[in-house]
């Protein structure tokens, strides 16, 4: 592989000058280089050959020897310094001091096609971030991830991305539902790829630490890197800064929330500045629509992540950033003009994306209102989130309440009782919808098309990655490459993948990764 290497992060940056690998406090420092851990044995799983053409990589050295050797750590890419990244952040809400690249390392950044992307192995060992942790990876994790970045793309939400997946050969031992019952895994390492890995916890480090000098050339080198349309000076470039991250996460939420995305761990480390979903650890889907919902066991008891406050923690997060940015502006006024704004952008926005769900492309005053009650009874009915929206772009102008609940059945998780509140309100809100449908211009079949562009068929629901995952423990690959072909195309009909547009098995209502999910990995 010839890869075209063009360092800029830690090139531009300031390094740590400690060298050793020991677990420690590191301070003035962008990042700590490191050396990936040789595996003993490994393997190529998966890879996106998609990923491979934006740096480079052609399908003939895919299944070359180096190829696997530089993506599972065994190998470093010629001419390059792996180093993990130093940030801090706020997890759960409270300060959790310096935290850093505990099991990640960026191998190089390669240009291709005038194009630069940060190549980062996750699982090839410690690094001086790890704390406690070992810097590993087991493959449940690992394939959650690799498919996950992919299938995210392919809807339209900015994501990083995952190039390869690969098992070390080596056993990782895990707590995965920290209850003390400790047992040894297959380990794993993925290629994740993206223009950058630097968060909100970045910018929080040394703000923290009061290391203005640090914080300055971490800010400058963003913006000349990925915001280079901003052209103010001083501190109105740091408040442009601050805005334009505003506005790419608000994007990013909207999306969330538009496909039934629960990230489970939105601490402010995992929050990328560039706008993209980071960090795939217990996420999820939603099955039955529940905004209470969360993936993650840490957060049973609190649900701060759950999938209905996830435009709130978008802006206490962003609070936390606009603090760090802070000694930069030293003016708050114009820092809380953009987050009050986000409030009512946010509202705008995805009332907008509801439109968009529902067909509708003229703006009503009524239209608020039938999204609330829309909402209030899909609860009450559990109702699948994803088959809804995909089913009633079906629904015909001219139908009768009958029609249109037959349109949606399929949906339910449990048939409705003929004589239900819950069946008289969704009559209520069909005979409201089927007036406000009858005000579009749009014929039946545009509607269709237009809703099937927005209303994801497929989404990799928690189940059907674990089956992959049950497979990948005999051995068995091809529920990964299959997921991996269905999730390309989430949008399309597809009818060779029919088995996968389904609603949650009862068998995975309570198992372990079908539904709940730990942070081990």
């Amino acid at each position: 592989m010839q890869l075209k290497i063009n360092n800029l992060f830690s090139s531009e940056l300031p390094s740590d000058k400690n060298i050793t690998n020991e677990t420690r406090q590191v301070f003035n420092s962008c990042f700590s280089y490191v050396i990936p851990r040789v595996p003993s044995n490994p393997k190529l799983v998966h890879v996106s050959t998609e990923v491979a053409d934006l740096i480079g990589i052609t399908a003939k050295e895919i299944q070359s020897d180096n190829f696997l050797e530089v993506f599972s750590g065994k190998k470093l890419l010629p001419n390059s310094k792996p180093y993990a990244m130093n940030y801090a952040g706020h997890q759960f809400g409270n300060w959790a001091g310096q935290l850093g690249d505990g099991r990640a390392m960026n191998l190089a950044e390669i240009e291709h096609n005038n194009k630069i992307l940060a190549l980062q192995l996750k699982g090839a060992g410690s690094t001086p971030y790890s704390r406690r942790a070992d810097g590993l990876a087991v493959l449940r994790s690992s394939i959650r991830e690799h498919l996950c970045s992919e299938a995210m793309f392919y809807l339209g939400v900015p994501t990083t991305r995952s190039l390869s997946l690969m098992l070390t050969g080596d056993e990782v031992l895990r707590d995965i539902m920290y209850d003390g019952n400790q047992a040894y895994e297959k380990g794993a390492v993925v290629c994740r790829v993206s223009p950058s890995f630097i968060r909100f916890g970045s910018f929080e480090l040394f703000s923290a630490q009061n290391d203005n000098i640090r914080l300055q050339q971490l800010a400058d080198f963003t913006i000349k890197q990925y915001y280079p349309k901003i052209r103010s000076k001083e501190k109105d470039k740091y408040i442009e800064f601050f805005n334009k991250v505003t506005e790419n996460t608000l994007e990013m939420i909207v999306h969330w929330q538009r496909v039934g995305f629960v990230h489970g761990v939105m601490n402010t480390d995992n929050m990328s500045i560039l706008g993209l979903t980071i960090d795939y650890g217990p996420y999820g889907w939603l099955e039955d629509y529940n905004p209470n919902w969360t993936p993650n066991t840490t957060d049973k008891e609190h649900r701060r992540y759950r999938f209905g406050n996830q435009p709130d923690i978008a802006l206490w997060n962003l609070l936390q950033l606009a603090n760090a940015l802070y000694p930069l502006i030293e003016e708050a006024t114009p820092l809380e003009q953009i987050l009050g704004d986000f409030q009512l952008n946010y509202q705008k926005k995805n009332l907008e994306m509801m439109r968009s769900k529902l067909g509708l492309l003229n703006a009503s005053e009524d239209d608020l209102k039938l999204i609330t009650e829309l909402e209030e009874v899909l609860q009450r009915s559990e109702t699948d989130m994803t088959i809804f929206y995909r089913e009633l772009g079906s629904l015909k102008k001219n139908y009768s309440l009958i029609s249109c609940f037959k349109t949606i059945e399929v949906a339910f998780y449990k048939p409705l009782e003929i004589k239900n509140d819950i069946l008289e309100q969704w009559e209520r809100w069909f005979a409201t919808y089927l007036l406000r449908l009858n005000q579009e211009q749009m014929s039946d079949e545009h509607r269709k098309a237009h809703m099937n562009k927005i209303n994801p068929k497929y989404v990799l629901r928690n189940y059907m990655a674990q089956l992959a995952i049950d497979a990948a423990n005999k051995d068995d690959f091809s529920i990964i490459k299959e997921l991996h072909e269905l999730l390309k195309n989430p949008y399309n009909e597809q009818p060779q993948f029919k088995k996968w547009y389904a609603k949650r098995p009862d068998w995975a209502r309570k198992k372990i990764g079908s539904s709940m999910l730990s942070c081990s990995s």
